[in-house]
């Protein structure tokens, strides 16, 4: 699903350069490269303040704990993602409430989170969902009516452009309170370990933020508020300050085979391909989706079987995601009701992800997508 071998093999210089670096040094933790990887991010993103962390799960947490919710504060996120969205929401005993999401760009749903709020809601979690950003105006109009924070997860979408009504643009993570984002190593910009960082214009909040992540140290053995530990290595920091300058190149790559494999699958009735919402094509001039995943739903009942016969042909696919999080033994909830996640069960059913990454070769795209369409 990913080729990071070739990808490093391209930058291996300057990334031996920076580990070395911290192996001569031996700032291991909070050294120089993590100050300099996060004022490169804060530039890159034209954000006020980057909080670098250990994980994207820990950035979500840290996230919500900055902001004061209280338990029973009811947060509102899309049943449709991965699980750790969620995870935190409960970890923290406030109460998760799951919406579902739109049927083209399986993000967060305006209409069904309009529905969902009520006097206890306290935040909206809209997810970034596959690398193209949620209807964010939306959002931001809704909790500006009824006084929310919105936390935005950006585990997916590091880079993208939202583009609002008046034509200014934004990148995604930096949109709401606060931004959260992970630097897994199959991200479109990945370390080589566990990463995380957390984003926000806010002074105060930020300020927040950094003592929470060093057990609510601002000085050493003085703790003012109740902290965690969970800091972003020098080791990870300097591969990301390494692959940070090739991002937007990274990203076109994807967004490259995402239009050949468009191409591909265009005219067949059986197959949908993945929707940008802003322009309705992967154009270089909105920037809406820079395709952490590239997700076809198999609307004829194959989908199962074409994700056997693709592993029986050395294909890298996977099903994201095959249980919706209501449906989850852990977030199972008696206030649920199946009539409103239509869209999410009928995506379980039919969706599935194909190779995405910045090495994607013309023979291997031809490939893939000739296996599918012979089987379809």
């Amino acid at each position: 699903m990913v080729d990071l071998q070739s990808q490093y093999a391209k930058i291996k210089d300057v990334v031996d350069s920076s580990i070395e670096e911290v192996l001569s040094s031996s700032t291991y933790i909070n050294g120089p490269l993590v100050h300099q990887f996060q004022a490169d991010l804060e530039n890159y993103l034209d954000v006020k303040h980057v909080i670098p962390c250990a994980n994207g799960t820990d950035a979500l947490q840290i996230a919500m704990m900055g902001l004061g919710l209280e338990q029973g504060d009811e947060v509102i996120t899309a049943d449709f993602t991965f699980a750790a969205t969620v995870e935190v929401i409960a970890l923290l005993k406030l109460t998760p409430v799951l919406v579902d999401v739109e049927a083209d760009t399986y993000n967060i749903d305006i209409d069904a989170l309009k529905k969902a709020i009520t006097p206890k809601t306290k935040a909206i979690v809209p997810v970034h969902l596959f690398g193209q950003v949620a209807n964010m105006e939306a959002v931001l109009e809704i909790a500006k009516e009824h006084n929310l924070y919105v936390i935005e997860d950006n585990a997916q979408a590091i880079a993208a452009d939202y583009t609002f009504a008046n034509g200014t643009k934004q990148k995604a993570g930096t949109i709401g309170h606060v931004g959260t984002t992970s630097f897994f190593p199959s991200k479109n910009l990945g370390c080589y370990g566990d990463g995380g960082a957390i984003f926000t214009n806010d002074d105060d909040l930020a300020h927040t933020l950094r003592g929470i992540v060093n057990h609510g140290m601002y000085t050493r053995y003085y703790h003012d508020v109740v902290g965690v530990n969970s800091r972003l290595d020098s080791i990870q920091a300097g591969v990301l300050k390494a692959k940070l300058p090739h991002l937007d190149s990274y990203c076109e790559a994807r967004r490259n085979a995402a239009r050949f494999y468009n191409n591909a699958f265009a005219n067949n009735p059986n197959i949908i391909t993945p929707t940008t919402k802003s322009c309705g094509a992967i154009c270089d001039t909105c920037n809406c989706h820079v395709f952490h995943q590239y997700t076809l739903q198999i609307t004829n009942g194959k989908r199962d079987a074409l994700h056997k016969h693709l592993l029986e042909n050395d294909i890298p696919n996977a099903i994201y995601y095959p249980v919706p999080l209501h449906a989850q033994k852990a977030y199972a909830d008696e206030r649920y009701n199946e009539n409103d996640f239509t869209v999410t069960n009928k995506l379980i059913e039919t969706v599935i992800s194909l190779p995405m990454h910045t090495e994607l070769e013309k023979d291997q795209l031809e490939f893939i997508t000739q296996t599918i369409l012979d089987f379809v």
